[in-house]
């Protein structure tokens, strides 16, 4: 596993910043981590880059501790308001962050002159930061998380000031990690956008974890079906609702929540073994902003 946490807990006074929070995040995995504001996110990935010091519980990276100095060199952090000096030219910063890094000076300026084009900024390199757009700033910040080619990325909010065509290329940057076998953390509003490249999500509501897993599997873990059907008397509503819980009806139609598509199966099995009549089965499947919304509302 990449990253591991274990009970994490965080308290700042009497108001809590994280509550038992257990993840793993594999290896070459791009993980999303969602949640409202003041949800604890920012104070897990605080934690995982040795910012804060957690109340308890415990957090590893590559099975060391999070914030130890052998993880540090492995981690690249974009965080989510940053800001840089205005005064020096996008490449002065990023030779800047290298020599904090203790970076190789004869690759210093390859590794720099690449970074500056996976990120369009070539053409900005000598131009002072404080003539940059929001937008050129945070691919700045992104060619700074990935100037020591690190194992795990951390990347809060990496696309909130982007335009669509910088939202495509975060996107690609974050593909193009992950073949490489490294890690991301990503933290998130757009959720439309963890959709397309995330492989596993967690939600976190109040400092605590409510649901996580695979996305595909989050995903179809909430699918409303909406079923054309004719019967009489009230058996077959209450039977459904027995297994499932609240039923929607409606004339001719049944909508009801269900858990995996073997759901629609036995709903189907329901009504024709108690005398209905079947005309037609609707799936709606929700995206992950809907599913987001409704696991917050306890849907």
């Amino acid at each position: 596993m990449a990253i591991v946490t274990n009970k994490l807990t965080k308290y700042y006074n009497t108001s809590v910043g994280c509550n038992d929070v257990s993840i793993e995040i594999g290896r070459g995995e791009i993980f999303g981590f969602l949640g409202p504001n003041g949800a604890g996110k920012s104070t897990v990935v605080k934690i995982l880059n040795g910012l804060v010091i957690p109340t308890s519980g415990s957090a590893e990276i590559f099975g060391m501790p999070a914030g130890s100095l052998e993880v540090k060199k492995s981690v690249g952090y974009l965080p989510e308001n940053f800001k840089y000096y205005d005064w020096l030219t996008g490449k002065q910063l990023l030779a800047f962050h290298a020599s904090l890094h203790g970076m190789d000076k004869h690759l210093l300026k390859k590794r720099i002159k690449q970074l500056l084009k996976l990120v369009k900024l070539e053409a900005f390199e000598e131009k002072k930061i404080g003539t940059y757009s929001k937008g050129m700033q945070q691919r700045l910040g992104i060619a700074s998380a990935l100037l020591p080619d690190p194992d795990v990325l951390f990347f809060d909010e990496p696309t909130s000031a982007l335009d669509p065509i910088g939202r495509k290329d975060m996107r690609d940057i974050m593909v193009d990690l992950k073949r490489q076998g490294k890690t991301v953390f990503l933290n998130s509003h757009l959720l439309s956008e963890m959709e397309m490249v995330c492989d596993s999500v967690a939600v976190i509501h109040k400092g605590s974890i409510i649901k996580k897993g695979k996305m595909p599997d989050i995903l179809n873990s909430f699918i409303t079906v909406e079923i054309r059907t004719e019967f009489t008397g009230d058996k077959i509503p209450h039977l459904i609702k027995e297994r499932f819980g609240e039923v929607k009806l409606s004339k001719g139609k049944i909508r009801v929540k269900v858990d995996c598509d073997d759901d629609i199966n036995d709903i189907a099995r329901i009504i024709i073994n108690n005398g209905g009549k079947l005309y037609g089965i609707i799936c709606e499947k929700m995206n992950l902003e809907d599913l987001f919304i409704s696991i917050l509302e306890g849907g």
